[in-house]
């Protein structure tokens, strides 16, 4: 990934078993210098476009796609908030699969139920009393008070969702992902840049490189 090029250093104390000094130092990037998008990009919908990933398609395939640069995957994370690829991005169809089977034991586990959802329940004036896809318990009954005034009960506002059903869901609703369009990308790239280098302080080594503290150089 190209993001980990663009993080600054940290000279950090040597724990290498060949160092010969105390302060023999190496440079290490530093994982915990992140950036983020500017408040005003964020929020701009025409910086963006959105796009549904395609099976098996992975962000540096994306970025091939969209940037012609298969090292650019960091910005299309970045742009969604995206920190662990593994939990964040969707599964291809046989990984989606394998990690079902790995979690709930069994192909016949896969069609037990998960949980119950609502179904939309619309009123004699055809406005909706109940919105679909809420989670409720398994014995949910609906009561509402129609223009009427009548009492009405709702017996069968609800229905089980297998375990493969929600699963799938939750994969699916990872697909939808806004993309950063290619005419705003060079300013992004720049405004991140500005953003990982560091400002003068005790640690201070250069733009890129901070030095850690080193207790051998105190006696502590």
């Amino acid at each position: 990934m190209g993001y980990f090029k663009e993080l600054p250093n940290v000279s950090a104390v040597s724990l290498l078993p060949g160092r010969t000094r105390n302060d023999q130092r190496v440079l290490v990037k530093n994982i915990f210098k992140r950036a983020k998008l500017r408040s005003d990009i964020d929020i701009a919908t025409t910086a963006f476009d959105f796009r549904v990933i395609k099976e098996g398609q992975r962000p540096d395939t994306l970025a091939q796609d969209l940037y012609n640069d298969p090292e650019l995957d960091w910005v299309i994370l970045i742009t969604n908030n995206i920190i662990n690829v593994r939990n964040e991005w969707p599964l291809s169809n046989r990984d989606l699969h394998n990690y079902m089977l790995e979690k709930y034991g069994s192909e016949e586990a896969l069609y037990q139920v998960h949980h119950y959802e609502t179904f939309e329940v619309r009123d004699e004036q055809n406005r909706t009393v109940l919105e679909s896809g809420l989670e409720v318990d398994e014995d949910f009954t609906l009561t509402y008070t129609s223009l009427g005034g009548q009492r009405v009960v709702v017996n069968n506002a609800s229905g089980p969702v297998n375990n493969l059903d929600y699963e799938n869901k939750v994969n699916d609703a990872k697909r939808i992902i806004r993309v950063l369009k290619p005419q705003f990308l060079s300013g992004f790239i720049s405004d991140m840049r500005k953003m990982m280098k560091y400002e003068t302080s005790s640690q201070y080594v250069d733009r890129t490189t901070k030095a850690s503290y080193n207790p051998r150089e105190f006696g502590v």
